[in-house]
């Protein structure tokens, strides 16, 4: 099929209006160039990936001057097949986080497919029908919001503060706010740890540094308290037939004082049938110089997520390299993978950790640790100053998986996710 004058010709021919999606779009297009009447695209932006032997979860952002109709049904089609899968048209960030005006991403969970580096290409076309969401978001308690597919929890975001009632005054760690926990498995079990006996300050899927600079004084979201993230607005809540997406903007606060706007997406996929992607994008923005370093000799400050296995020796973390026997402190890694029992479960699983190669000083160091936690650590153990006014951002995807991680499995989907990761549209 193919667009002209404003019309859309199909295989045979035949002369039929276009929808209405692209009917938005042509009025938008003549609009802008002061052009009389309706006039659709030539034709429906395209998007390309590279082949893959497993399901590629992506998030692309349409190019700039390109808005289509969120409220119409849209799917992208393989062209040179009859492949057609849902796409969920979303809001997108701008660099500090922010919602960007005029702009969209389209979700979608492409299937595997093609051999080797051959390209695949999709159009992006309005369907006769909406799919109907299959997330939806829950306030369960009024410090703490849950996204789930269907009767399925997938993750719980607490923007309140989270305080454990029965730890001394003394411990400066017994609250919390603006983290992810508990994430759960694909069997429904809980996955992260929230306040382990052996780190009380640990808590879920957070970010969180040992050192924080700021005008001489030295801050601590580590272990400390003094330097609090706090609750400031929400940014989206989106729920669709590929993807729940909630974004939130926080701030690091010091007595009254705020010291940087951090702004967090997080993004779950539909699952599949053994697995899902979970993605975080964090966004910085500096409101007064800020240096930040990991811990010497370990380099977690960063993203952490803590896991709450059974027995150690029911637990297996496995890198690009292979499976380890010990923990790993300040070491390189493009991923690691956390496989354990977890809670009443007979049988292991866990998730992987994943990093995109567009991540700065790629690939961080990170430290990993059989009893709960794996640490990426950035920017390290070498301290680094941000400006005021400058945004930056860091971004991972968390894999999760109903069975113990298979080596060769984990590799694909690795290779899978750089590859959704560099899409591209045409």
């Amino acid at each position: 099929m193919i667009f002209r004058n404003g019309y859309l010709f199909t295989a045979s021919h035949t002369l039929a209006r276009p929808p209405i999606g692209w009917l938005l779009l042509g009025l938008l297009v003549s609009g802008l160039t002061g052009h009389v009447g309706v006039q659709a695209a030539e034709a429906p932006p395209t998007l390309t990936v590279m082949s893959s032997s497993v399901e590629l979860p992506l998030a692309t952002i349409l190019p700039e001057g390109t808005v289509v109709d969120p409220q119409t049904g849209w799917h992208l089609v393989e062209q040179g097949t009859d492949v057609a899968i849902p796409a969920q048209i979303g809001s997108a960030p701008q660099a500090d986080g922010e919602v960007a005006e005029g702009r969209q991403r389209v979700l979608a969970v492409i299937p595997p497919g093609g051999e080797g580096d051959a390209l695949r290409s999709f159009q992006l076309l309005p369907t006769d029908e909406p799919a109907a969401p299959v997330f939806a978001f829950e306030d369960i308690t009024d410090a703490s919001v849950k996204a789930r597919q269907g009767d399925q929890p997938v993750f719980v975001y607490n923007h309140g503060v989270i305080t454990r009632e029965d730890l001394p005054a003394s411990e400066r760690r017994r609250s919390r706010a603006c983290y992810i926990h508990p994430v759960y498995g694909m069997s429904g079990e809980v996955l992260t740890d929230d306040f382990p006996r052996d780190h009380y300050h640990h808590h879920g899927v957070f970010w969180t540094w040992p050192f924080i600079g700021v005008n001489g004084q030295r801050y601590d979201t580590w272990h400390d308290s003094a330097l609090r993230q706090v609750f400031s607005r929400w940014l989206v809540r989106e729920v669709g037939p590929v993807a729940a997406v909630l974004a939130v903007e926080n701030g690091w606060i010091v007595d009254d004082e705020r010291l940087m706007i951090e702004r967090v997406w997080m993004r779950a996929f539909r699952a599949g049938q053994d697995d899902r992607a979970l993605d975080v994008e964090l966004f910085f923005t500096p409101e007064t110089e800020i240096t930040l370093r990991g811990a010497a000799g370990k380099s977690y400050g960063g993203l952490t997520v803590r896991f709450a296995p059974g027995s150690r020796g029911e637990t297996r973390i496995t890198v690009p390299d292979g499976p380890t026997t010990g923990d790993l402190p300040d070491t390189p890694l493009k991923w690691a993978d956390f496989t354990s029992r977890f809670g009443e479960m007979e049988h292991r699983s866990g998730a992987a950790v994943l990093v995109p190669p567009h991540h700065p000083d790629y690939p961080p160091s990170w430290l990993t640790r059989h009893y709960g936690p794996l640490c990426i650590g950035w920017p390290g153990v070498q301290a680094r100053t941000f400006e005021p006014g400058t945004p930056f951002a860091i971004d991972y995807r968390m894999w999760i998986h109903r069975e113990a991680g298979d080596f060769e499995e984990l590799k694909d989907v690795y290779q899978g996710y750089t590859r959704a990761t560099q899409a591209q549209w045409q």
